[in-house]
């Protein structure tokens, strides 16, 4: 389990430098982004992920991996938007937003390692395209309680299905770096 630690943080990282640079270029304008469309936004990148692994033919110089490090940050977006609402202006400023994406990183991570312990890191057993599928189904799960205003009667939450998302996505890139 200390290689998929050590694993998981080298991918967390290039994804925050993405985020990082994303945010010195935008700002915080993503805060005025509702929970729905981020989920579309992840919806977008998931669908396009299975495209690829779907389609012999590519017309977009761009592969799975870009997809997959999108899914993570928007997913942690959304963990953000969750615990601080949707902002009408931008309202963070650089070093406060990569506080709150570590602070979402660690209780992910946490999640995953208590997860991997109880489940022996089956996922290193998985294709990529079952992680997909996976992410896909998460996806529906919340558009599914986002139509339903959040109410459920039995089952997880949203931020649980955005973290499991970061999981299987993190998972995705790791087998797609040991290629």
């Amino acid at each position: 389990m200390q290689d998929t630690s050590k694993q998981y943080d080298a991918i967390v990282n290039t994804c925050k430098s993405l985020f990082i640079k994303k945010m010195t270029d935008y700002g915080s304008a993503w805060r005025i982004l509702r929970l729905p469309s981020l989920t579309d936004q992840i919806f977008i990148k998931a669908q396009r992920i299975r495209g690829l692994q779907q389609n012999a033919v590519r017309k977009v110089d761009e592969g799975e991996v870009s997809e997959f490090i999108g899914i993570i940050n928007y997913c942690i977006m959304a963990l953000i938007q969750l615990d601080k609402g949707v902002a009408e202006q931008p309202d963070l400023s650089t070093v406060e937003a990569t506080a709150l994406y570590d602070e979402k990183v660690a209780i992910t991570k946490k999640l995953m390692e208590d997860k991997n312990h109880d489940y022996g890191e089956a996922w290193r057993d998985m294709r990529v395209s079952s992680l997909t599928d996976l992410i896909l189904q998460k996806l529906l799960r919340v558009k599914q309680i986002e139509n339903n205003a959040g109410k459920t009667i039995v089952s997880e939450g949203i931020d649980a299905n955005y973290q499991d998302m970061i999981n299987y996505a993190v998972f995705a890139l790791i087998h797609l770096n040991e290629k």
